[in-house]
């Protein structure tokens, strides 16, 4: 069992005010990490995501294969990106004290930083995991609330 403490933005503060603990069992993937952290933060609306993990990008299943991913990756840019349904957490190496970044929605850029902060052995009877441990701080709107001026024109 892994418990990740997921921060809300790319370096989190000395003593960050908006954070999540979440146990996540060492056989799950990183798309159930995902799942987590979208349920923690309140999120309605599903978008892409992927994490970054020591120079290795995982995205959102179907999303590997996408021809801008295999170009960067053919001509020199960063390697192509794997599928998070496919990366079990017990075998990518990770340690307590190691962190790294989940970025959700590719528009809005929702940063976060995710750290391994402790494993156990046990699971608690009757949970389902992931689960989300504890919460700090208020979760933001997905979408911020848009001015009734701005949206005048709009009829979509």
């Amino acid at each position: 069992m892994y418990l990740f403490k997921v921060y809300l933005g790319k370096r989190p503060k000395k003593r960050p005010r908006l954070w999540r603990t979440i146990a996540v069992r060492a056989d799950q993937t990183l798309e159930d990490l995902h799942m987590a952290i979208f349920d923690a933060f309140d999120r309605w609306d599903e978008h892409l995501y992927s994490f970054y993990i020591r120079g290795q990008e995982f995205t959102a299943p179907g999303e590997e294969t996408d021809l801008l991913t295999v170009l960067t990756g053919l001509f020199g840019g960063a390697a192509p990106a794997k599928d998070a349904g496919k990366a079990v957490l017990n075998e990518l190496g990770l340690r307590v004290g190691d962190s790294f970044t989940y970025l959700f929605d590719f528009g809005d850029e929702w940063w976060h930083t995710v750290e391994l902060v402790g494993t156990q052995e046990k699971e608690v009877p009757g949970t389902e995991y992931p689960a989300v441990l504890e919460k700090r701080g208020e979760s933001p709107p997905q979408y911020p609330d848009v001015d009734e001026d701005e949206d005048e024109g709009w009829d979509g």
